[in-house]
């Protein structure tokens, strides 16, 4: 939903950027800023920044200069739609490439430095310790790319482009709030769609789930490893995580099984060319009754959805609720495995 502009908002406008009519009713945000120019839609996020109580020394440092990001609206605007993708790439060669042996190694070695304080979170929050190294190395290979667009020019160019407005007019203002914190704008760098820190969170995520694992006060997700374990643990709390459960399992499927005929039916709102790819959820005795077997330790009432992505005769897994909570991070079958199967080479 797009937030309505409050009335010191508009007050707050220069004349050149108001409707003509001074008696029409406020517009929303998306309404007044269609056909602005950056300049004058750059006027309407300083007021709503404002209006939520950002301090005016911090709209100032965060927008000196801002001018249109060009390539940032190319990045965005090549990336390729789920609804018209035809067909699935084969996913071993994605594994192959992003589950390597370099990683793997950086992997251990995060994983042992931090054991202690990993294994006190997992205690606390259900989460693994190598769930959340995984998620480290994906995001940033550890820390070492996280990033260098302006995160403040980003967000700012592609609220006024406006094919998804309402998203990063959202993530501009939670920016300014993170910048308000402290930060300075030279910090608050990224990706071109307004990721950041080790675990690459969106800003509204930051302010919602980002989390102290220090004690120090202060929660940097830029350079600080006991924070970035501590938010990305709370991230999937929050998406659910269900404690002392894998992600998934390698299944034995039987020559000749037909996972077509246990294809979910059900269109899922949100990401529904991932779902699709999945089974219908039974419990792991019902797939072991149909001939499908878990090579895991899964109870027998635990529901789990039959996933076998490269085809009959490859590899096929047994998935959790829990992978789904892996998908909540990035909706992508080809991330949530990557993240599974790198988790499980960090611990063996």
């Amino acid at each position: 939903m797009i937030p309505r502009l409050l009335a010191s908002v508009c007050l707050a406008l220069s004349a050149s950027a108001l409707p003509a009519a001074a008696s029409a009713p406020a517009p929303t945000l998306a309404q007044a800023a269609s056909g602005l120019s950056f300049e004058a839609y750059l006027e309407l996020l300083k007021a709503r920044a404002r209006a939520e109580g950002v301090s005016r020394e911090t709209i100032e440092r965060m927008t000196a200069g801002l001018t249109p990001n060009e390539r940032v609206i190319r990045l965005d605007r090549n990336q390729p739609g789920s609804a018209t993708t035809q067909g699935f790439p084969p996913i071993a060669p994605y594994i192959a490439t992003h589950v390597n042996a370099e990683r793997i190694a950086s992997g251990r070695a995060v994983y042992r430095q931090h054991r202690d304080q990993l294994a006190r979170i997992e205690r606390e929050t259900g989460v693994p310790g190598a769930i959340i190294v995984a998620i480290f190395g994906h995001e940033t290979s550890y820390g070492r790319v996280k990033g260098d667009f302006d995160l403040a020019r980003s967000l700012a160019t592609l609220a006024w482009e406006g094919r998804r407005r309402a998203l990063f007019e959202g993530e501009f203002i939670a920016l300014l709030k993170i910048a308000d914190k402290g930060y300075a704008r030279s910090q608050l760098v990224g990706s071109y769609a307004g990721a950041f820190g080790n675990p690459q969170f969106l800003p509204s995520v930051y302010l919602r789930l980002a989390k102290d694992g220090d004690g120090d006060g202060r929660v940097d997700i830029f350079t600080s490893r006991p924070d970035t374990f501590a938010s990305i643990a709370n991230y999937f709390r929050d998406a659910g995580w269900r404690p002392e459960q894998p992600w998934g399992v390698r299944a034995l499927v039987p020559a000749g099984f037909d996972v077509d005929a246990y294809k979910n039916r059900l269109v899922a709102p949100l990401c529904p060319r991932v779902h699709e790819r999945h089974s219908v959820w039974k419990t792991v005795a019902e797939w072991r009754a149909l001939g499908v077997v878990a090579q895991g330790g899964l109870a027998d009432k635990v529901m789990v959805s039959l996933f076998q992505p490269d085809g009959p005769g490859t590899p096929a897994w047994l998935l959790t609720g829990n992978y789904r909570a892996i998908l909540e991070y990035n909706c992508s079958n080809y991330y949530a495995m990557s993240v599974g199967l790198l988790a499980d080479e960090i611990v063996n």
